[in-house]
């Protein structure tokens, strides 16, 4: 079958996009001279901080029958699982003198070797400080490392459409490569491939995969993005490139500084959606624009300010907002711990509110159990669910009970997956991982399970 749809494609080898600031000395080139001279300075300053990375890791291969409760009993010993090496190639941005590198998550997340080569050949080890899967960043520290060029992050927030950028990195394993174009777009959410979320920058600098991980800078030199993913119909460059702002990239280096190894970003405690022109002439709004609150978790800090169903959350500390993504962005760059003025809409007219922005709460206690091995289904792992279990399986908001966090060895050929709610055993309603443990240890010769997945109620039944 042809495709013919077009599909966002995270790029997986090494590659550097590069975006070009308008600032008071940006400025068309006036004399032969300086047309022949180019892009050439900048480029010379920003290479040696573009660096290729080399990442393995050892994975065990699985029958494709493993999972199947049925087949899986049949193959048990057919296939035998082997080692074996997975290598990734991309890209990463030196961003201190110490050996400090962002790259992406795809490129060297659950990687067992890191092998970071510079512009002149120089070879490090480097191990991995922080990492976020659902941001696609990673900070990296080279072991030994002292001296090194390195870029300076921009404020990200500065950047305008139509600045001139410069895309660094290594196409196609073809050696490191210099591209131009222009920053295209701002506030790009919801457009990146797997896990990866929030706002990105826009270019139509030519980006190809080998670009992941590399550095989007402006004609100044400086870092304002992180490139993660292409716009693309056959897996080469359309003119559609999207860059992770400098301003989040900050954000994980000062936490890896901290000593994070998980990155941490406020909670909002809230569901939105974006305002149309229809529910804008409903709410009164002279135009379409900002968030329109749709639920509000009992602990949301947004609650605490005031906030209520019905309100539109229209900028945050000063910036319009006008997807969930980008309010959240917004939070994330403010910083875990601190405040932010958030600009509401309610009865007609904006009004200005601080809100506070703290970590998921861990309220009520998640009180974690794993199944023994004389229950029914052994290795099973259940938490009860509170705000942060919520953020991290990406569960509703209003979602109470308990949850499946592993399923453990046996749970998949039960058909249970990470972040099911399990609300009944054989009819027994279940709020607490106590009440669970309970009644998966002894439940006689048939097992009945009720649990939501993806917001579908499921019912699984077996005999035993």
């Amino acid at each position: 079958m042809v495709r013919t749809a077009l599909v966002l494609l995270t790029l997986s080898l090494p590659a550097a996009l590069s975006a070009l600031p308008v600032s008071a000395e940006t400025r068309v080139p006036m004399s032969q001279a300086e047309i022949s001279m180019g892009f050439a300075p900048v480029v010379k300053k920003a290479t040696p901080a573009v660096v290729n990375i080399y990442a393995k890791r050892i994975v065990q291969s699985r029958s494709p029958f493993a999972d199947d409760p049925f087949f899986s009993e049949f193959f048990r010993n057919f296939g035998q699982g082997r080692p074996q090496v997975q290598n990734s190639l991309g890209s990463g941005v030196l961003l201190s003198d110490d050996g400090i590198v962002v790259t992406n998550f795809h490129v060297v997340g659950r990687a067992d070797e890191i092998r970071i080569v510079l512009n002149n050949r120089a070879e490090y080890d480097a191990d991995v400080l922080l990492a976020d899967e659902e941001a696609d960043l990673a900070i990296l520290k080279l072991k030994g490392a002292q001296d090194m060029p390195h870029l300076t992050l921009r404020d990200s927030d500065d950047v305008e459409v139509g600045e001139l950028v410069l895309a660094v990195g290594n196409p196609f394993g073809v050696g490191q490569t210099v591209s131009s174009g222009i920053v295209s777009g701002l506030a790009r959410s919801g457009t990146a491939t797997g896990n990866a979320r929030g706002y990105f920058i826009q270019t139509d600098a030519p980006i190809n995969p080998g670009n992941s991980g590399g550095a989007l800078i402006d004609i100044n030199g400086d870092l304002i993005g992180v490139n993660t993913s292409i716009l693309s119909r056959s897996g080469g460059s359309n003119g559609i490139g999207f860059a992770i702002p400098a301003a989040l990239v900050a954000q994980f280096v000062d936490q890896a500084r901290d000593g994070k190894t998980d990155f941490e970003r406020p909670w909002a405690g809230m569901t939105g959606q974006p305002v149309d022109a229809q529910m804008a002439q409903a709410l009164g709004l002279d135009l379409p624009g900002g968030v329109l609150i749709s639920e509000l978790h009992d602990a949301s800090p947004f609650l605490a300010a005031g906030f209520q169903v019905g309100d539109v959350v229209m900028d945050v500390d000063g910036e319009p907002v006008n997807t969930p993504a980008e309010m959240l962005f917004r939070m994330t760059i403010a910083g875990l711990g601190h405040t932010t003025e958030v600009t509401r809409f309610r009865d007609g007219k904006p009004q200005n509110v601080t809100v506070d922005l703290i970590d998921a709460p861990e309220e009520p206690a998640r009180n974690r159990v794993t199944l023994p091995e004389r229950s029914v289904i052994p290795g099973l792992v259940l938490e009860r669910i509170n705000p942060a279990v919520m953020a991290e399986l990406g569960l509703p908001l209003l979602a109470s009970g308990v949850v499946v966090a592993d399923p453990g060895p046996m749970g998949p050929r039960a058909g249970l997956r990470t972040g099911d709610v399990l609300q009944s055993v054989n009819g027994t309603s279940i709020t607490t991982t106590k009440e669970a443990q309970r009644a998966l240890s002894d439940p006689g010769r048939w097992l009945e399970l009720v649990l939501l997945r993806g917001g579908q109620r499921m019912q699984l039944r077996f005999r035993l």
